[in-house]
């Protein structure tokens, strides 16, 4: 019977360890990946302007390039300015509405971005700095620019929406297994506690299994963030993506950070319970 009981009590102690493993990236994965509100944050944080600017400048039309660089880069640096607010505005309105699709909370996948706002600021910014380009040419310019951008199952096509169904299965697919693996990890501890019959044994098997993973994990998460840094830094990439990079890496691990500090913390009560708990239980 010890023997069994024994060997019971490491079958699901080491389910559990696999099943916490598997949750902290799914809680992370959930929390960052499949969460708009995260996506959109990392994008507020993104220096738009500078990004955009390098973009922007490869479609200054023909018809002002007799414009000097410091001229050009004065229209775009104005017109980035001028549109960041709604730039960003309209990036969280595509992100939630694609993100709604995927998990099933809209039965259609369809966006409809004005970009009168753009071509405005461009005909503006424009027309103060052509010295020698006609107001003419800028409008021929303008014109070329749709008034609408679509984001929809039409302008997707038939591979592109397949591709969609696919990602919103998987994302189904994943809620699914992430709320069982939940359930699954409350029947295991339930499972040791009730072999063990006595708050010593279960608090110590679960207290063990817990600082088993919590403990390399929250070191493995600190050495991570200091590593990724170090390299960022030795990227060639801009100075917005230099400073912005290291912030996202940090909060995308923060699910995990806390998860895994969480059961560290866990583990270690639940080990002083079981070395200090006195009462007297009955036996198995």
């Amino acid at each position: 019977m010890k023997f069994l009981k024994g060997l019971a009590l490491f079958i699901l102690s080491f389910l559990l360890f696999l099943s916490l493993s598997i949750l902290g990236l799914a809680l992370m994965i959930n929390q960052t990946i499949l969460n708009p509100d995260f996506v959109i944050a990392q994008v507020d944080r993104l220096d738009i302007a500078s990004l955009a600017g390098e973009m922007l400048s490869e479609q200054v039309p023909p018809e002002v390039d007799e414009l000097t660089g410091e001229a050009v880069a004065k229209v775009i640096s104005d017109t980035i300015t001028d549109l960041e607010p709604w730039l960003k505005e309209q990036a969280g309105d595509a992100v939630y509405s694609i993100y709604y699709y995927l998990e099933g909370r809209s039965q259609s996948l369809s966006l409809v971005i004005s970009l009168e706002p753009m071509k405005q600021s461009l005909r503006e910014n424009l027309g103060e700095a052509a010295l020698q380009a006609s107001p003419a040419a800028i409008e021929s310019y303008l014109e070329k620019i749709p008034s609408t951008f679509e984001f929809n199952e039409a302008s997707l096509g038939a591979e592109g929406m397949a591709q969609f169904e696919q990602a919103r299965q998987y994302v189904g697919y994943f809620h699914l297994g992430y709320k069982l693996l939940i359930v699954f990890i409350l029947l295991l501890i339930a499972g040791i506690v009730l072999i063990n019959r006595q708050v010593k044994g279960a608090t110590r098997a679960i207290g063990s299994t817990f600082l088993s993973y919590g403990i390399p994990s929250y070191a493995g998460i600190l050495v991570a963030k200091h590593l990724a840094g170090t390299q960022i830094a030795q990227l060639d990439i801009p100075t917005s993506l230099q400073t912005w990079l290291p912030q996202l890496i940090k909060d995308t691990l923060a699910p995990l950070e806390m998860f895994s500090l969480g059961l560290l913390v866990t583990g270690v009560a639940l080990l002083i319970v079981s070395f200090v708990y006195k009462r007297g239980e009955p036996s198995s």
